[in-house]
């Protein structure tokens, strides 16, 4: 009888640690589209790539729940804006925005996870930041301008064009990726990931409170 009373004991408890992780996620996910919507405009890229912060709270619950938390946080936070402003770009931008966020998010608290030192806090913002650079570099070049422009039945060259609008050197699509999307997506991972460790410590604190209880 002790037995089965210390299973169902544990098994309830699991289910309310469950349920507060979700509703962590979910206020964490709250507060990154309430961050998409202070976007800051930059001098060297076009209008439609524009610096928010939406990714520190998916980081700092990634840091402190793992991983799958944090790419649930990062889905939740697309859905969620999805549902409340709509798309103005057929989905597109919202992937992009996904596997993007991820692609910062998994490396660095995958490295984290593996000893949990602010040290490998450090390294592990480092490389989601070369990883997050590399494939918003990989994405833009051969998916999400491709299909911007065919979403929206426009030439390449258009969207091309209004980099050259802001910079006169991207004359192409390797110079625009160059000299645009790589800039703004290291802006991005570096501001991101020194706003993070700056909180992180103060807003885990109490996650894991709120967990303990």
């Amino acid at each position: 009888m002790k037995i089965t009373t210390n299973s169902n004991n544990r098994q309830k408890t699991g289910s309310v640690l469950s349920t507060r992780s979700l509703a962590i996620m979910a206020m964490l996910a709250g507060m990154s589209v309430i961050l998409m919507l202070f976007e800051i405009p930059l001098w060297f890229a076009p209008p439609f790539y524009e610096l928010d912060f939406s990714e520190v709270p998916v980081l700092i619950g990634a840091f402190a729940l793992g991983p799958v938390a944090g790419v649930i946080i990062e889905l939740l936070k697309i859905l969620l804006n999805l549902v409340i402003t709509g798309t103005q770009t057929a989905g597109v931008g919202e992937l992009g925005n996904f596997l993007i966020g991820c692609s910062l998010v998994l490396p660095a608290t995958i490295i984290y996870y593996r000893k949990k030192t602010f040290k490998t806090a450090v390294i592990g913002l480092m490389v989601g930041s070369i990883s997050m650079v590399i494939l918003g570099n990989f994405m833009n070049a051969f998916i999400l301008l491709p299909a911007y422009a065919y979403f929206f039945n426009m030439p390449i060259e258009a969207l091309i064009a209004m980099g050259t609008r802001v910079n006169p050197a991207i004359d192409n699509l390797s110079t625009f990726i160059f000299l645009a999307v790589t800039p703004f997506n290291l802006l991005k991972g570096v501001a991101v990931s020194l706003i993070t460790l700056l909180l992180y410590k103060r807003v885990s604190s109490g996650i894991k409170s709120i967990m303990e209880l």
